[in-house]
Formats: C-alpha cells, structure tokens, sequence
C-alpha cells in the first residue's frame, strides 16, 4: 500500500476548519473497518485514511509544526501499513473498569505469542503475527498491532458472501469466534487489490 508523505498532511489550521467533516468520514470507515471479538476485544483494520486520520490528529493534539518531527510521525504510522498481500489491524483489548483493567489484562499476558488470533476461511486458517514490543515478562498493552497473510484461495472465499469466514481469538480462556460481515470483507478485498496494484 503506497506510504503516506508530507504531501498526504494538511496544515493544522487546514485541519482544524475540515476536522468535522474529515472525522465523520472515517468514523464511517471505521464502522465498515471494525469488529468486536467477544466482549473485551477489538480489531481495527488499518488503512492509508485511517492511518492519516491518525497522523493528523496526532499532529492537531500535539500541535508539531516541525518537519522532522512530522515526518517521524509518518514513518512511525507508515510501518502500520499492511505490506502486499497482507491485512493490518490494530488490536484492542477494551477494559473499561480501571479497577480491573490490570487483573484483566494479566490474562492477555502471552496473546502476543504463538498462535492466538486467526481468520477461517474456506477451511483454510492464517493467523496473526503480532508486531513485537508490546509486552514483557509481568506486562502486556491494551493496544496491538497484528498483520494476517491470506491465501489466494481464501481471498476467493472472502469474495463470495454465501461461505463462511471468521475471525477467532483463543487465548487463556477468552475463546470468541465471529462472522465476518460482508462490508469487512469488502474492506480486506479492496485493501488485498491495492497492495497488489501497488
């Protein structure tokens, strides 16, 4: 998927008057984007607009004018993009009771190894690869980022609405299989199709 540059970035005063608008948009996106797996976990998968989204408000919060330092942020939200062939999502395991969230998490601790989350699809099963970084030995984050290879065959599955594809986590417990909606599968079509153009 083509990098975003300097070029794709408004200045914060352009942002500012177009920031409505721009956010209903990818909230819309984000819709078609997202899916819950059980009650705890969330899949947000990544594209170059919600990426930029990103960048932007990003540079709007912390108010950079620099241009090394926006092109940090480039290159940081860049390396989120999937590469050809690949679905990149962000991973969020959504604990709301902060007198829990560490009790909770602990029993997320090791998701980031092995063979945890994976889409189904046409009888064939791909599973995540989680970016590094994200834990150590007595900690793990709330947010992740994980990127899933498909094959050509089940890129065929997605494509047809009447198979089955879903997404699983299987982890310590917290086993949640879902369906993949169509407008998802739309979405991972689109981005697998222009990895592949680019």
């Amino acid at each position: 998927m083509k990098t975003l540059t300097t070029d794709d970035i408004i200045s914060i005063e352009e942002y500012d008057r177009r920031r409505e608008s721009f956010r209903a948009g990818i909230i819309t996106l984000k819709q078609r984007r997202r899916i819950s797996v059980g009650p705890l976990m969330t899949l947000v998968f990544e594209n170059r607009e919600t990426l930029r989204f990103q960048i932007q408000e990003m540079i709007r919060a912390e108010r950079i004018v620099d241009p090394v330092k926006i092109q940090d942020e480039l290159e940081v939200y860049n390396a989120l993009l999937p590469d050809p062939g690949e679905l990149s999502a962000t991973l969020l395991i959504e604990i709301t009771d902060e007198a829990d969230i560490k009790q909770k998490l602990d029993q997320f601790m090791g998701l980031d190894h092995g063979n945890t989350v994976a889409i189904t699809a046409g009888g064939e099963v791909v599973f995540g690869e989680f970016e590094g970084g994200r834990s150590h030995e007595t900690k793990i984050s709330a947010v992740h980022f994980v990127r899933f290879r498909p094959t050509a065959s089940m890129k065929h599955t997605f494509a047809d609405l009447t198979r089955p594809v879903t997404i699983r986590v299987d982890h310590s417990g917290y086993r949640h299989e879902v369906s993949v909606p169509g407008t998802l599968r739309e979405e991972w079509l689109a981005d697998l199709q222009t990895v592949t153009e680019e």
